[in-house]
């Protein structure tokens, strides 16, 4: 917008002054013009008189010298009444003009080398006309011109420079406005509630920081109140667990009795954890630290321990491969837990009994990829399924899971595949960018080569992975 201004002000101003500019430097020269003619005409003038009375040469010499210089002014007298014609100075206009003026009894000029002549009849006492030639050079006539288009130009060169200037001053008064704007969307995009922007600048950009100011101030107290409602709604959990916590205390001794205790207390735990996010003063906007993260390694072999006792329970073959080696992964553990509970759970849910799963963690060169893929009946809509709050359109299913996936993916870098898998069902495939390796911008932002790498280490992987 600012160099709008500037250029728009500059192609104005710049047609104003060649409007006025060139005109009245053509004024100027033609009043030059008429100044040395005009000067011309009275020396011819001074002349006349002395015509009128004698035509004695050596008389009109003394006059024509006190009038003018011999080099510059010639008297041309015709032959008549006996005396001989009389050409006094130096002749430069032609014969013809000349005579032209004699006939006509009217001044005028004609073009000569170096410059113009003005011929003026005189009328002498033998009734003949007389011409008189005044000299009148080129330089005469252009004197004064070149100073005055200088000074024309000097002073359109100021003004052009001057209203560029004011348009540059007027641009920053209504562009820095509208910057701290953007920077403050950016700083309210980036997780900083606090960002507000000052309401200056011209009308119209008052009303917008204005109307970001409350927009912010709105986000803040909807947020605010989600938590509030998050933290509430978490609480109110507390007592159904504990009467469940209390009623696994009846069950026994046995794998089933230890793994409903376990669920109960990761339950109470993930719902703690929830209460106190939610009760934080400010959301968490900053990144990872090179020391967060967890071994995917460990937090798979942790899970499928889990639900290997209920696969084996529902008749499931399960194969677990690629975690016998530490995979560090710039994700939390409870948040890895969380997505990797989501898709076992969804397999369980949308699979019959019997069906065949597996779960692969693969440290590639520029992704760690975490595999979760079944032998079921697959996912008709894949798109669909990844859409928040869609679901699958079965009973318990609230199209959650999938998203708590993808946005633990996005959050590294990386991204989540839906797609067919070599058992024969649905493979959903998690990138998740290494901490410590070059970030990308997110899904479909990656480059060719990143591309290649891709495919060859999907290819790899592929052929590595089959069910014993």
């Amino acid at each position: 917008m600012r160099w709008a201004l500037v250029k728009v002000c500059l192609a104005v101003t710049t047609m104003v002054v060649v409007a006025f500019a060139v005109p009245l430097g053509l004024v100027i020269k033609e009043m030059a013009r008429d100044r040395a003619f005009s000067n011309a005409e009275r020396e011819a003038a001074a002349v006349a008189p002395a015509l009128s009375i004698t035509t004695d040469r050596d008389q009109l010499e003394r006059v024509v010298a006190s009038a003018g210089s011999e080099a510059e002014m010639a008297v041309h007298i015709p032959a008549g009444g006996g005396a001989q014609a009389v050409d006094i100075g130096r002749q430069r206009a032609a014969d013809g003009d000349i005579a032209t003026v004699r006939n006509l009894g009217r001044a005028s000029t004609s073009e000569v080398d170096g410059g113009s002549t003005l011929l003026q009849p005189v009328a002498i006492s033998s009734g003949e006309i007389a011409v008189v030639e005044v000299y009148v050079p080129e330089s005469e006539v252009s004197n004064g011109v070149a100073m005055a288009w200088a000074v024309l130009a000097g002073v359109g060169v100021a003004l052009i420079v001057g209203s560029v200037a004011v348009a540059d001053r007027l641009g920053v008064r209504m562009v820095q406005p509208a910057q701290r704007l953007v920077e403050g969307a950016h700083e309210l995009g980036e997780g900083k509630l606090g960002s507000r922007v000052p309401e200056e600048g011209p009308t119209e950009l008052r009303l917008a920081a204005a109307a970001f100011n409350s927009m912010a101030d709105q986000v803040v107290q909807l947020l605010a109140n989600e938590r509030e409602l998050a933290a509430d709604l978490s609480h109110r959990l507390r007592t159904p667990l504990t009467v469940l916590r209390l009623n696994t205390a009846s069950l026994g001794d046995g794998p089933a009795a230890e793994q409903t205790r376990a669920a109960v207390a990761q339950l109470e735990r993930e719902v703690d954890t929830i209460i106190r996010t939610a009760r934080e003063a400010k959301p968490q906007t900053a990144a990872a630290g090179p020391g967060a993260g967890c071994d995917a390694a460990e937090v798979v072999r942790e899970r499928m321990a889990f639900w290997s006792a209920l696969a084996e329970d529902e008749g499931r073959k399960v194969r677990v491969a690629g975690v016998e080696r530490p995979v560090r992964i710039p994700v939390a553990r409870a948040d890895l837990a969380a997505a990797l509970d989501a898709l076992l759970g969804n397999v369980f849910r949308h699979t019959p009994e019997g069906t065949a799963f597996a779960v692969d963690v693969h440290n590639g060169e520029d992704a760690v990829i975490v595999l979760v893929s079944d032998a079921g009946p697959g996912i008709r809509d894949p798109e669909a399924a990844m859409a928040r709050g869609r679901g699958s359109g079965s009973a318990g299913s609230t199209g959650l899971g999938l998203d708590i996936v993808r946005r633990l993916a996005e959050e590294t870098g990386g991204d989540v595949r839906i797609g067919a898998s070599v058992l024969g069902g649905t493979e959903v495939r998690i990138w998740i960018q290494p901490a410590g390796r070059e970030r990308t911008p997110g899904r479909g932002h990656r480059g060719g080569v990143r591309r290649r790498r891709r495919g060859r280490l999907v290819s790899t992987f592929n052929r590595s992975r089959s069910l014993p």
